[in-house]
């Protein structure tokens, strides 16, 4: 069993453009009080990627093609019916997951996956049927995302405006992100029916924000603020507060890097070390993110700057899920990258309560 490390000795300072610095924080009686331990609510996962939840019902997407349900402390892995034959290309699969916010009525879902034609990747977004304990592709709402060998973005979120925001990523072709009559390397938006909005910031296009590498997390504060989180390359991994119609850089410029008309980002992991972020929430002014090469869950503090690891020791990371002061999330040592042990992948439970 992998030994949990609560780390609270160490905050990194990320201030303006200059480089990220280590520094210490005194250790004190009421921090080493707030010190605490994941919860197990399922295991044995394979390759989870997306947690969704329903009242006290979870549904996890699984990259090979099932959903996992768990309920009442059972899992039921569920069968899920493509239209088209999931690719096996790397980090490709059954990705994004979200359920319709009536889902309780509507028996809907929004799934993104990646697919072959013609021997070619591609991704797309597609509404999900719920009955009789198993998923059925109902109607395609966007096709032909660009996808790749890697880079396949692919994180679905239901925003507080009502519309549905997902990642793509560059499909390993970086100059594609600047293109803005393509849809790699972009976070798009639209209605839950899949048209367009009417106040895209580009005229008939899903593109809400461009200069994307690969962004696998999408959050928003409780004000509505807007955030990312985006895979460098191989480094220089972002944080990102989103705004539409914007340009964020890749692959002109990454990490600390400055230019004219394009966006940097509020936190970056530096030239010298990489997170791999993925999934992530907000909470009381703070970011939460999963980091996959980081193997951690990492806390952002808007109002200081500061970032700091809450959880590591676990592996690598993948999505995560905040619902009022607890946060659930999903390890994901199953993909390949990571270092199995018994019983891996697995649905925790984490209090964020102080």
């Amino acid at each position: 069993m992998k030994k949990l490390l609560i780390t609270f000795s160490l905050i990194l300072f990320v201030t303006g453009c200059a480089e990220s610095e280590q520094q210490p924080m005194e250790e004190t009686q009421e921090e080493l009080e707030f010190n605490k331990e994941p919860i197990v609510i399922a295991d044995n996962l394979d390759i989870p990627w997306s947690i969704e939840k329903a009242g006290e019902t979870f549904y996890i997407t699984e990259r090979q093609g099932q959903i996992i349900k768990v309920e009442e402390g059972k899992t039921e892995r569920q069968a899920v019916h493509l239209e088209q034959e999931l690719s096996s290309m790397p980090e490709a699969g059954l990705l994004g997951f979200v359920l319709h916010p009536n889902f309780p009525d509507t028996n809907l879902a929004y799934a993104y996956y990646t697919y072959e034609k013609s021997a070619e990747p591609y991704n797309r977004i597609i509404t999900l049927r719920y009955e009789n304990d198993q998923w059925s592709e109902e109607d395609v709402l966007l096709d032909n995302i660009p996808s790749g060998t890697y880079h396949h973005g692919g994180r679905l979120k239901i925003g507080p405006d009502g519309y549905l925001y997902a990642t793509t990523g560059d499909a390993s072709v970086p100059e594609i992100a600047q293109d803005i009559d393509s849809l790699g390397g972009k976070i798009i938006r639209m209605e839950l029916d899949g048209s367009i909005p009417e106040d895209s910031p580009f005229a008939n296009s899903y593109i809400y924000s461009f200069g994307h590498r690969n962004p696998q997390g999408l959050t928003w504060a409780t004000d509505g603020t807007f955030y990312a989180s985006e895979h460098g390359s191989s480094a220089n991994d972002e944080i990102n507060k989103i705004e539409p119609g914007l340009n964020y850089g890749w692959p002109i410029i990454q990490g600390e890097e400055e230019r004219e008309g394009m966006v940097s980002p509020l936190f970056t992991s530096g030239n010298d070390s990489t997170w791999a972020p993925s999934g992530m929430g907000y909470y009381n002014n703070r970011l939460y993110v999963a980091a996959l090469r980081g193997n951690a869950i990492i806390e952002f503090n808007l109002e200081t700057g500061e970032f700091q690891e809450i959880v590591n020791g676990l592996g690598r990371i993948r999505d995560i899920k905040i619902e009022d002061d607890t946060l659930y999330f999903i390890s994901n040592n199953t993909d390949g990258r990571g270092t199995p042990e018994e019983d891996d992948d697995k649905l925790y439970q984490f209090s964020l309560q102080e």
